[in-house]
């Protein structure tokens, strides 16, 4: 398979929206996998954390303290179709999302290995 281009977002969700949230990356996630040239888009939410046994099972997490961490990968055949999808999320969701998390979301991205 050819190298795809691909984007990580991070997203620090205030601990009172957290139903908000996930209701609006479903609705997210469906559009998303509809812009030209995606390849494949995935939402998880943290809810383990490996502590100094890292060859023990991850530790469930059971308390928020500031946020509630969820990521998404978004994986494009192209770097130009990367830029148009990450311009229609801004266009259409950064400020619907912007009230829902403590921070403005955070991108990565690059090349698939």
């Amino acid at each position: 398979m050819e190298k795809t281009f691909t984007e990580m977002i991070t997203f620090q969700v205030k601990p009172d929206k957290l139903e908000e949230f996930e209701e609006l990356a479903g609705k997210l996630k469906a559009e998303q996998a509809k812009q030209e040239g995606c390849v494949g888009i995935r939402y998880f939410k943290r809810f383990y954390t490996f502590d100094d046994k890292v060859h023990e099972p991850p530790r469930e997490l059971t308390r928020i303290v500031k946020c509630v961490k969820y990521y998404a990968y978004w994986e494009f055949d192209t770097i130009e179709n990367c830029g148009k999808g990450t311009g229609w999320l801004f266009d259409n969701y950064y400020k619907e999302l912007s009230r829902l998390l403590i921070m403005p979301f955070d991108l990565n991205s690059g090349y698939s290995l």
